[in-house]
């Protein structure tokens, strides 16, 4: 199974001047205002756009007609698509993704890129859960918007706890990550705190938003959580999943940032810069 190496294009440079000098909520909003307007025209021309300026591949799509540019973004794929990893000893990716960065977290000190080091305990709100990860693994996946946008199950897992964080909406790429400090931790992001259902080990995932990135799904809650919600922060809940069953949406590209405790390791492909599917292998359990 190979991983291609992703590369870095200087649009993304422009990218970050266009989308951080903004009014960054504002702009979000009035995207998910108009990513879900339903008209044939609109929906149509607005495609072939992104379609002319950048490299969305529809082809595995499971339909290829959209009622909305929200639509195409949120997109289903056709059935095996993506295969799943099945070896029971192995974490696979919950996401299409870029690696943004991986490896080590040293005490409760991890990379948001380099130079960048960020703490766990600014961007996970639970003491106990920035503690349980202290000398773990992480990788950061990040969602370009071309990409497959739903998150699926890593594992057989039962998700516990939501939290929902509010928080600002930078952009995500590679030049913003390279300028901003704790971007992660600055920006809207959930927790989703995920039991595996073989071991007991606990796994973080955590969809972080971005400008443009009009809100995070989870069907399971059946709530849209965005820069207009105004509801609760804590979402106690007991949803199962089996590996490879969906779990939630971004309503555009952003990143998920995954947490093993100690005693994981790093799946032999997976280095920064790589491309990763959904369902292939991330991280090996103890």
């Amino acid at each position: 199974m190979q991983l291609e190496r992703a590369k870095i294009s200087p649009s993304e440079e422009l990218n970050f001047l266009l989308t951080n000098r903004i009014p960054r909520r504002l702009a979000t909003r009035l995207m998910g205002w108009f990513s879900h307007l339903e008209h044939p025209l609109v929906a149509k021309l607005s495609i072939a756009l992104w379609r002319l300026f950048s490299d969305l591949d529809l082809s595995e799509a499971r339909s290829q007609r959209f009622a909305s540019l929200n639509a195409c973004f949120t997109r289903e794929l056709k059935a095996g698509a993506r295969p799943v990893e099945r070896d029971p000893h192995v974490l696979t990716s919950p996401c299409d993704a870029i690696v943004g960065a991986s490896g080590r977290i040293h005490g409760g000190t991890l990379i948001q890129a380099k130079g960048f080091p960020y703490a766990l305990a600014e961007l996970l709100p639970d003491p106990q859960l920035a503690t349980l990860y202290r000398d773990g693994h992480y990788v950061t996946l990040r969602l370009t918007a071309t990409m497959y946008h739903r998150f699926h199950a890593p594992h057989d897992c039962i998700v516990d706890h939501v939290t929902y964080i509010a928080g600002d909406t930078w952009n995500v790429n590679p030049a913003a990550l390279k300028r901003v400090e704790k971007l992660f931790c600055r920006n809207e992001r959930a927790v989703l705190r995920t039991v595996l259902a073989s071991t007991g080990h606990v796994i973080a995932l955590v969809p972080v938003a971005a400008i443009t990135v009009a809100g995070i799904r989870l069907p399971f809650l059946n709530v849209l959580l965005s820069a207009a919600y105004r509801g609760k922060s804590e979402f106690p809940c007991d949803a199962s999943f089996s590996k490879g069953d969906e779990m939630g949406w971004f309503e555009h590209g952003s990143t998920i940032i995954v947490f093993a405790p100690p005693g994981f390791s790093l799946c032999d492909r997976v280095r920064d810069g790589a491309i990763i599917r959904m369902g292939q292998p991330l991280l090996r359990l103890p």
